[in-house]
């Protein structure tokens, strides 16, 4: 019984951790996975640097995006999920 009780606060502070770090890390890691493969072509775009552009290419680990400066090849994972959906809200 006693070793139990020694084990408590570990097994506490384990829970603790998962339900506050890892498991919401995995449902977001989750929702940009669906939303690169969501993707489709004239979709307005930012990338995680902060490029703007629309959509003009996909293939199934890149996509080429055209911005005022030209067409640009960028990786699926290069675009961020936050700041497009915001700005998809904000142009509605």
């Amino acid at each position: 019984m006693e070793s139990l009780s020694s084990l408590a606060p570990f097994i506490l502070m384990f829970a603790v951790l998962y339900f506050f770090m890892i498991r919401p890390q995995m449902k977001r890691q989750k929702q940009e996975k669906n939303f690169a493969s969501e993707l489709k072509r004239g979709d307005k775009v930012i990338t995680k640097s902060g490029l703007h552009g629309k959509i003009v290419d996909l293939t199934d680990t890149a996509c080429v995006i055209e911005t005022l400066a030209g067409k640009i090849k960028f990786e699926r994972s290069a675009i961020s999920m936050e700041l497009s959906q915001k700005a998809q809200a904000d142009k509605s």
